[in-house]
């Protein structure tokens, strides 16, 4: 890695050095793999809906197929506990893996934008000369080229992410119909563009040590038991330079640098943990190929705990492990619990307030009247039924609706009729179960008050 000053802010520009290893290799595969997953989820379907979707206008959340309505923001906000868990845990045991092979920051710069930079600009080398140089044609050439695709690449980006915002559908309604007639989203999809491509373009690995709050996080969630990418500075040290046929006086490391001109924040990985560091395992793949080089040990900096490198012990659960374990997984049994006891429609259902009942006395007959409004969770119209479980109650609608359009809602007044010789108490629990297609699509119960029969 060469750095230089920028001329305008005094800042440190990170010119890192790419080396290909194995760790390299595997991490261009998962990233790949991501960005494809992020660029096709909009336009995959299931169960008729976006895979995913974050509908926060329309209050509506698709998850795989699984719509999420207003009514069930306590599941999201369970879910999101538990993913908050989950990478609490993950970090006490991995460190910021994370960031360096599956954050969207990370991925889209090293994977994106700095291959189209290395292939318009050239190496670090030619990078930083290029940037120190004068203007002349060919400079501006290439940053005018350079630049371009980096803004043609964040409008891309700008619009599939907007589309897990409205959804693919609005988005190419937005695209194909004149700007005039949808303002609103042409300027969402401009201020998404501008801040993606100051992001990839300008901001950098500043997002990761100065943005980004996980980072600081990890500083409280890291222990000596966590396994890090780290150095091993007792096999390492002192550093030196080895020469051929004489006995070596000094640790492995031949303080050649290249795990720093390889860090794309610019860190020494040598010098212990830092906030800044990525987990990337750049700094892996290029200690690797020295070590390979002088016939050494590979893993001189490898995926290692601070007890590992220190006291040679291996990798122990430790309480703290264990006790988020426990958490997370109260948490996913909980939310796994709700999910399948989740109904298709939400029914509630209310006695008329400021009512009690009514006797018939020619039918021999006791009503009570009630409010109920239902509300449709699928991804589809339906036409339902209400059913009481007791033969004997009876229904009587005074505004009866019996469909329920896709995300709608239907409101119902009606009363329920219970043979008077039947009561039992003053009050009785009754229940119904909705029906739809033949099939039972909730159930849900009340009170009836009436007078006991004597």
């Amino acid at each position: 890695m060469s750095a230089s000053p920028s001329s305008s802010s005094g800042r440190t520009w990170i010119y890192p050095r790419i080396i290909k290893g194995k760790l390299y290799q595997y991490r261009s595969a998962v990233s790949y793999f991501f960005l494809a997953l992020l660029f096709a989820a909009p336009f995959l379907k299931l169960n008729g809906e976006q895979l995913i979707l974050l509908n926060v206008l329309e209050r509506k959340f698709v998850f795989f197929g699984i719509i999420f309505w207003p009514q069930d923001f306590y599941l999201f906000v369970l879910g999101l506990l538990t993913f908050i868990v989950f990478i609490v845990l993950f970090t006490v045991v991995f460190g910021r893996v994370f960031c360096g092979w599956a954050c969207p920051q990370t991925i889209f710069l090293e994977m994106v934008f700095r291959k189209i930079e290395n292939w318009i600009e050239g190496d670090y080398l030619k990078q930083k000369k290029l940037d120190e140089s004068p203007l002349t044609w060919d400079k501006l050439y290439k940053k005018t080229l350079k630049h371009f695709i980096f803004f043609f690449i964040s409008f891309f980006i700008a619009n599939i992410f907007l589309a897990y915002i409205i959804g693919t559908a609005a988005l190419i309604t937005i695209i194909t119909e004149p700007v005039s007639l949808h303002l609103s989203g042409f300027i969402s999809i401009s201020i998404f563009t501008i801040l993606f491509y100051l992001v990839f373009s300008r901001m950098r690995e500043l997002v990761c040590t100065v943005a980004c709050p996980y980072g600081r996080l990890q500083g409280v969630l890291l222990d000596n038991k966590s396994i890090i990418v780290a150095y091993d500075y007792v096999r390492g040290e002192p550093r030196g330079k080895r020469v051929k046929d004489e006995e070596n006086k000094v640790g492995d490391c031949i303080d050649c640098k290249l795990c720093v001109h390889v860090c794309p924040t610019g860190i020494d990985i040598r010098n212990g943990t830092q906030m800044e560091c990525v987990n990337c395992t750049a700094c892996i793949d290029a200690c690797d190929m020295v070590m390979e080089k002088i016939n050494r040990p590979l893993r001189l900096i490898g995926f290692k705990s601070e007890d590992e490198i220190k006291n040679s012990q291996p990798f122990k659960l430790s309480n703290r492990i264990y006790g988020y374990s426990a958490v997370l997984l109260v948490l996913m049994t909980v939310l796994t619990y709700l999910m399948l006891s989740r109904s298709d429609v939400k029914t509630t259902v209310l006695r008329a307030s400021g009512t009690l009942y009514q006797l018939r006395d020619k039918e021999k007959t006791v009503t009570n009247l009630y409010n109920a409004e239902l509300i449709n969770k699928t991804s589809g119209d339906l036409k339902f039924e209400i059913v009481p479980d007791d033969q004997l109650a009876k229904i009587q609608y005074i505004q009866k609706e019996d469909q329920l359009s896709y995300g709608g809602q239907a409101k119902l007044t009606f009363f329920v009729i219970m043979p008077q010789q039947n009561i039992k108490k003053y009050k009785t629990e009754i229940s119904f179960k909705l029906m739809s297609g033949g099939k039972v699509i909730d159930r849900f119960s009340t009170t009836f008050i009436a007078p006991p029969n004597e």
